[in-house]
């Protein structure tokens, strides 16, 4: 098992820091693929708390190697906060590599992505205002700064001008704000390039020489399926591709290396920021599985918003990732319902649909359709086999697994690395 993908089934938040963190000390390298410090993972190692954005989760074990991959888009200020911050707790993080050609949110980018967002007012899509979408777009409109471009400030002084002609004409002439001046951006990425020195690397060298010498490479997607720029809830999605597909493209290893697929999966449904959630609650149980799971966004604090088990969206996941398995996470915070309801297909216009629509009206018009199951009252925080488990937390637990269309290997039973049960290999 040389290579294997490790991404979110969901809108993201389903808990894959904890299970790359689990994943950690059995694989080689960790390998951030896409988005930026847009996507946040927390990790409990014992009684510490980790909330990471832009890095790796495997930076948390010794002996794997991180990588930040070419996919990625970089914001150095955030990157060498994060670094400093687990240095301060004494995490090493000399190991890590970042990839020459990952791209750098340049201060332009944030500034762009904010007055653009205000300006849309009820049509905003929901960004975390921190230059992710407009760093994309650089990229594909090939004006964006590379990591590489830091070590010849010629080449980077031409691509911040090309950038900024016309940049600074939508900011001055559309949105009513100072024109960026080109050196005073040239300064300040300069300052980075010497300490960002020691982990630049030619990565996807790096990681195609691991895998011909049989080290296991985790490749970890932040954000969710449903929030992929292809396959997600568009517009309300990401600027990147946190599917399968995407591991291949944003680290530089080719599909055939890769051998497993794994999808987390909570145990009901959070999303945040705008765009359509068929499952959402506005009622006290919403309220309570907000409370009980602590439902707030690790990288921009906001409350995420609440619902029940979307089996629809879990069969898709299945279906555009090609998940061999699924890690389902906090079970637990289901502990109380009498009956927890799950929606088992749509209905639109009067017809069931079971799959999710492909058209986005169809998608946004979609009412949840719920099976009822029996719900359990026992703590089962201290689980440490299925057979632990309540007969109805195992019912439902096999449910999902048959409505989601692939095996589940492990369930998250409470937030520390230990409170995790092993149903088959899943470490």
């Amino acid at each position: 098992m040389p290579a294997l993908v490790l991404l979110g089934a969901q809108w993201g938040d389903e808990g894959k820091g904890k299970a790359t963190d689990l994943l950690g000390g059995s694989v080689d390298y960790v390998v951030r693929y896409q988005g930026g410090n847009n996507a946040g993972h927390t990790v409990v190692v014992g009684d510490q708390k980790y909330a990471l954005h832009l890095l790796p989760s495997g930076i948390l074990s010794p002996g794997c190697t991180p990588v930040i991959g070419n996919g990625v888009v970089v914001d150095p200020s955030v990157l060498f906060s994060e670094l400093n911050g687990l240095n301060e707790r004494g995490v090493d993080t000399s190991k890590l590599l970042i990839s020459g050609n990952a791209h750098i949110i340049t201060p332009y980018n944030v500034t762009v992505d904010k007055v653009t967002e205000r300006f849309l007012g009820k049509r905003k899509i929901g960004t975390t205002g921190r230059g992710i979408g407009p760093t994309y777009a650089d990229k594909i409109n090939r004006v964006g700064i590379r990591v590489q471009d830091l070590y010849d400030e010629s080449i980077l002084t031409q691509k911040v001008e090309a950038a900024l002609d016309v940049k600074n004409q939508v900011l001055t002439k559309l949105y009513n704000r100072r024109a960026i001046a080109v050196d005073q951006v040239v300064e300040e990425l300069l300052g980075y390039a010497d300490k960002l020195a020691p982990y630049v690397a030619d990565t996807v060298l790096v990681l195609n020489q691991a895998l011909e010498q049989d080290k296991v490479v985790l490749f970890e997607g932040g954000q969710g399926t449903l929030l992929d720029i292809d396959h997600g809830t568009y517009p309300f999605v990401t600027s990147s591709n946190p599917t399968a597909g995407g591991a291949c493209t944003g680290a530089g290893v080719g599909p055939t290396k890769i051998s497993r697929v794994i999808g987390i999966l909570k145990a009901y449904t959070t999303r945040v920021g705008s765009g359509p959630f068929p499952t959402e609650l506005f009622d006290e149980d919403g309220e309570a599985l907000r409370r009980i799971g602590g439902e707030r966004g690790v990288t921009t604090g906001r409350d995420r918003r609440c619902g029940w088990f979307d089996a629809v969206i879990a069969r898709y996941a299945t279906r555009v990732n090609g998940l061999t398995d699924f890690f389902l996470t906090k079970l637990d915070v289901l502990t109380g319902w009498e009956q927890i309801p799950v929606c088992v297909a749509y209905e639109i216009d009067g017809k069931r649909v079971e799959e999710l629509p492909y058209s986005q009206t169809d998608f946004h018009h979609a009412k949840p359709v719920y099976e009822m199951l029996p719900g359990w009252s026992e703590d089962i925080s201290k689980a440490k086999s299925f057979s632990d488990l309540p007969k109805n937390a195992q019912a439902y637990v096999k449910a999902l697994e048959e409505m989601s269309g692939a095996p589940i290997s492990a369930i998250g039973v409470g937030p520390g690395r230990d409170e995790t049960i092993e149903i088959s290999s899943f470490l």
